[in-house]
């Protein structure tokens, strides 16, 4: 059984990555953001970021549980998230951190209709290698995949 995390700053397709790699590979794709509503692992709002703040780890145990009964169930899995790099190496095989030009992100996360502050500070994120650099923290076989030209057949 493998598992494959898709992360990355928000609006660099992971999503859409994940989706394609999903159907291509057959493999179970599990949607953070479902996994957090159905198991209310949203503490708090933030009303300035208008985002809801997530324990992090009540969701690597719930995300390390889905993991694991998709190992008896012998199905490989990618779990699709700006936040699944959070996960122990030991529950990933391959940690996929999508990247994208800058004008590119803009325009999506204008299309989101984020607010100014919002995007300012994804464009950081993405400009300090965040998720990549927490990946690599975590001691992750990362592969990085840059989304902004490619488009997936």
């Amino acid at each position: 059984m493998k598992v494959i995390c898709v992360s990355g700053t928000p609006g660099t397709g992971k999503t859409t990555l994940a989706k394609f790699l999903s159907k291509k590979k057959d493999y179970t794709l599990i949607d953070v953001n479902q996994v957090i509503k159905q198991n209310k692992l949203n503490n708090k709002y933030d009303k300035k970021r208008k985002c809801n703040i997530i324990d992090i780890k009540k969701l690597n145990k719930t995300l390390i549980k889905l993991i694991k009964q998709n190992k008896k169930d012998k199905k490989n899995i990618i779990i699709d998230s700006h936040l699944s790099h959070y996960l122990p190496k030991k529950y990933v095989d391959l940690c996929i951190i999508t990247k994208t030009e800058l004008k590119i992100l803009e325009k999506r996360l204008k299309k989101r209709k984020y607010s100014k502050a919002k995007i300012r500070e994804n464009l950081d994120s993405e400009i300090f290698d965040v998720c990549l650099n927490e990946a690599k923290e975590f001691k992750h076989n990362i592969r990085v995949i840059d989304t902004s030209k490619k488009k997936l057949k």
